[in-house]
């Protein structure tokens, strides 16, 4: 999806635990440092918890970065277009249709991002992610996750 070596992984403090691609970080866009662009959580769940699990990673990761001198900022650049079925219980399949054109990125023209998001399970939602930044004119350079599922083959 953004290549080998363009992943990162985020401990869930909010730290990074590992780093495979450097160059990432290094290469800013010509608006600034890189983008770090959560996946938008849906607005129910939100409201279940009372908070943005997913924002506050992104800009905890981001506080983390910057102290270590990396030029990043958390950016709010994607937005659900529209609704999506809850994923839970659907196969990698299900998900990926279930998420087609369900994002847009807003603002990302000419910026170097990764995509944030808690876990990956299918990489249905990152796909997506992706999709709607790079309609949007972002360069993706990479995806940030705290956890990842086993995948079933």
């Amino acid at each position: 999806m953004c290549g080998p070596g363009a992943w990162l992984e985020l401990s869930g403090a909010g730290g990074l635990a590992a780093v495979r691609g450097a160059d990432t970080w290094q290469r800013p866009s010509a608006q600034g440092g890189v983008w770090l662009v959560g996946v938008p959580s849906a607005r129910g769940a939100v409201r279940r918890r009372g908070y943005d699990a997913t924002r506050r990673m992104v800009v905890e990761a981001a506080r983390v970065l910057r102290a270590g001198g990396v030029r990043v900022e958390a950016a709010d650049a994607l937005r659900h277009r529209r609704r999506v079925a809850d994923q839970a219980g659907l196969s990698a399949g299900e998900r990926a249709a279930n998420l087609v054109g369900a994002m847009e990125a807003v603002g990302v023209a000419g910026r170097r991002v990764v995509v944030a998001d808690d876990v990956i399970t299918s990489g249905a939602t990152a796909a997506e992610a992706v999709r709607a930044l790079r309609a949007g004119g972002a360069e993706v350079v990479g995806i940030a996750t705290v956890a990842a599922t086993r995948r079933k083959w």
